[in-house]
Order: structure tokens, then C-alpha cells, then sequence
């Protein structure tokens, strides 16, 4: 753990949120899918030499499935097994319960969690602990206009969600870059 303990903690510090941008049509509900949930980890992983891996496991009732990291020198990270029964006994159930055991397990092995895309989290403003005025660091001022121009880069969907991350995690939760944000999803989708 010499080298991989180190270098998964700095990619964690550049982890965006799991964006809940998938409709469940049965629940009318929001969730992240399987790629916003790597969407928000693997680059960071990716650059500080760690690559993911998810081991499934024979069982006759559901899957298992276990997240490892791998880190460039041989080490690894183990997020320990997670069981999801399958709700029918056919390929489609077995399929469900993979995708639901990949995504819980790589958002439990990376500690992130799902993040609403529909505006609620950028309104709320994010309860600040308080500290002593002298040991309180100062933050270096956010330069928004450049963060929006990183997410005007993005020539896909994809590319925009990952920008948008980063961009959200950078601005501190600013609302400014998800109304930006927002503006140009809508656009991608309507092109």
C-alpha cells in the first residue's frame, strides 16, 4: 500500500459527482448510471496511475461483484464483495442486478455518492462548519468566466457532464456554472 495509498487519496481530491441524469421510467425517479458514475472517478484515477477493475463472482441468486484498483505499481485496493439478487431469474434480471452491483459497488469503493442534475443542488447553498477567524485558510478567489469556457470546450454529452464536474467541484457548488451548465446540455440535446 506504500504507493497506491498516496495516490488514491490524491485522486480522490478530483472525484466529481455522480450526476443523477437517468430517468427510471417504473419510479419517475432520478439515478446516476454506470458511466456518470465512472464519468466522475476514472480520470482522476487514470491520473494518478490507478486503473479500475470490477471482479464478478459466480452466484446462482444474483451477482457479485467486487471494485479493485490497480495501481501502475502492482498494488492494489480492494472494495470488498456486494451481493445484488437478481429480481428474475432471466438474463434481463441478471443484467439489472449487475448494473445496480457495479455502480453501488464503485460509488461505495470511491466514498461518492449520487448528486441531483436537475438545479437543487446548485440552489442549496453547502452548510459551512465555523471555524476560528485565525485558523481559517483563505480560499483563492474562483475565476468562473474560465471554468464556463472549459465547459464550452465540450463537443459531447459526455465530455460536458465530465467538464461540468470538475467545473462544479472547482467553483465550490457555484450556481452560476450549473445555469451554464444547464443552458448547454440543453442545447447538445436539442441538436
Amino acid at each position: 500500500m506504500e504507493k497506491i495509498a498516496p495516490a488514491f487519496i490524491k485522486a480522490k481530491k478530483e472525484f466529481g459527482p455522480a450526476l443523477k441524469d437517468r430517468t427510471n421510467p417504473a419510479f419517475k425517479s432520478k439515478y446516476a448510471d454506470l458511466g456518470a458514475c465512472l464519468d466522475a472517478v476514472d480520470d482522476a484515477l487514470l491520473n494518478n496511475g490507478i486503473a479500475v477493475m470490477q471482479e464478478t463472482f459466480l452466484d446462482e441468486r444474483g451477482v457479485t461483484v467486487e471494485t479493485v484498483f490497480i495501481h501502475e505499481s502492482g498494488e492494489t485496493i480492494r472494495g470488498g464483495k456486494l451481493h445484488v439478487p437478481a429480481s428474475k431469474q432471466d438474463p434481463q434480471g441478471y443484467g439489472s442486478a449487475l448494473s445496480y452491483a457495479r455502480r453501488y459497488s464503485l460509488m461505495a469503493a470511491c466514498g461518492i455518492a449520487p448528486e441531483d442534475d436537475d438545479g437543487n443542488a446548485a440552489s442549496q447553498p453547502k452548510p459551512q462548519q465555523s471555524k476560528p477567524a485565525s485558523k481559517q485558510p483563505q480560499e483563492a478567489p474562483v475565476d468562473i468566466a474560465m471554468l464556463k469556457s472549459q465547459l464550452d470546450a465540450a463537443n459531447t454529452l459526455e465530455g460536458l457532464k465530465t467538464a461540468f464536474g470538475a467545473a462544479w467541484k472547482a467553483s465550490h457548488g457555484n450556481a452560476e456554472i450549473k445555469t451554464h451548465y444547464d443552458a448547454l446540455k440543453l442545447k447538445m440535446e436539442q441538436a
